[in-house]
């Protein structure tokens, strides 16, 4: 247990976190995956590559050290750290390997002088109560995974059934148990664990169930990156009758039951369609609410899901849907509801008035970024705005 004077020191560790914070992460990362390849397969080589999962950590960090002593003001970000962890099968023996290489990484980075024995120390314990407290709340959440009905532990087999071209860039995976058991249910906007063995070596993904629950397995739409190892092994590699390592259902940017009368607004950019189509369809299948579907693409080419949305408007009174394009057609693809680049004026027009809503966005951080601000302009409360990271998580300003 931490002391009165180790709280002290941590928080006086905020400043230094706050200004070499990414430094410190950036290392931590570079000794942990250079000396333990057992992690490798935890972690994302892109996200290293760009830093973006050095400033989620660094965030995250910062954030604990900031609420040391009241762990309640964390909020969302305690649950969607579980919630990645559970996606890709953290395991506690995984936690003495972090906390090794982070204590380590603050002796050399910060040196000597600033990382004396008493600042290690506070930060052990830190570390040290932070692992218990997410090691016990995965037990719980594997726990109940395991004994839900269709529930499992670790990896499970799935064949895929059906591979879709969805647009030049995403393929739906249409995935079915390999033992025919059942399967077990998820709330739309969740995501799915996976495992693969590329070239002899296992990396792990996560990725948005595209489907609405209640079929006999699980749809995953998958965007081709550029470099993307896990991406191009399954566009490229994967078929029709191969089998997957799945891990189960996780992630917290769910619909909220509380607010089932108001008006549902689904903002996604590129391929933060993914799991908007699943809270759209089941949002359809209860009925009982208007759902406005808002989609923001490059081009016709890249536009996923474009007939299945046309589709549902065609048979949902209660569905509007918006579609925008930032670069004019060359083809005769699906006519976009307005071309460029997303807008106010745009969101004005197509949410409901005065801003009485649940509005659920997902995409690129800078999509995002202007979203949120755009919806607290048009008069909807953060309360009833939620949104998602693909990838490590970073603060929205």
């Amino acid at each position: 247990m931490l002391t009165d004077t180790q709280l002290d020191i941590v928080k006086a560790t905020v400043p230094l976190l706050e200004n070499g914070g990414e430094a410190l992460t950036t290392h931590f990362y570079r000794l942990m995956l250079d000396e333990y390849p057992e992690v490798r397969p935890l972690f994302n080589r892109a996200h290293q590559a760009s830093g973006a999962q050095p400033r989620a950590l660094a965030n995250g960090i910062l954030m604990y050290a900031r609420h040391i002593d009241r762990l309640e003001a964390l909020g969302p970000l305690a649950a969607q750290i579980v919630n990645k962890h559970v996606a890709l099968q953290i395991q506690p023996g995984h936690y003495p390997i972090v906390g090794a290489c982070l204590l380590r990484a603050i002796r050399e980075v910060l040196g000597a002088e600033v990382a004396t024995d008493a600042v290690v120390e506070a930060w052990a314990q830190a570390y040290r109560q932070l692992a218990d407290l997410l090691i016990a709340a995965e037990g719980e959440v594997y726990d109940a995974l395991a004994q839900a009905p269709g529930g499992w532990r670790g990896a499970r087999q799935f064949r895929v059934v059906r591979k879709v071209p969805e647009s030049a860039e995403i393929t739906s995976f249409h995935l079915e148990p390999a033992d025919g058991g059942p399967v077990l249910a998820f709330e739309p906007g969740q995501y799915i664990g996976l495992s693969l063995i590329v070239d002899g070596e296992e990396i792990r993904r996560n990725y948005s169930l595209s489907a609405a629950p209640g079929r006999r397995g699980y749809r995953i739409s998958v965007k081709r990156e550029p470099g993307g190892v896990a991406s191009n092994y399954l566009h490229d590699r994967v078929a029709e009758g191969d089998t997957l390592s799945l891990f189960p259902p996780a992630g917290e940017f769910t619909l909220d039951g509380q607010e089932s009368g108001k008006p549902l607004v689904l903002i996604s950019g590129g391929v933060g369609i993914t799991p908007t189509l699943a809270m759209a369809e089941a949002a359809l299948e209860q009925g009982g609410r208007d759902v406005v579907f808002i989609h923001y693409a490059r081009n016709a080419q890249v536009q996923a899901f474009g007939g299945t949305i046309d589709a549902w408007a065609k048979r949902f009174p209660r569905f509007k849907a918006y579609v925008v394009h930032e670069h004019p057609a060359t083809d005769a693809g699906r006519r976009p509801d307005a071309t460029g680049r997303p807008s106010l004026a745009q969101l004005r027009q197509w949410l409901p008035a005065g801003g009485d809503c649940s509005a659920y966005f997902l995409g690129p951080k800078p999509f995002m970024a202007f979203v949120r601000r755009a919806l607290r302009e048009l008069g909807v409360p953060d309360s009833q705005a939620r949104y998602e990271f693909f990838g490590p998580a970073e603060a929205l300003n």
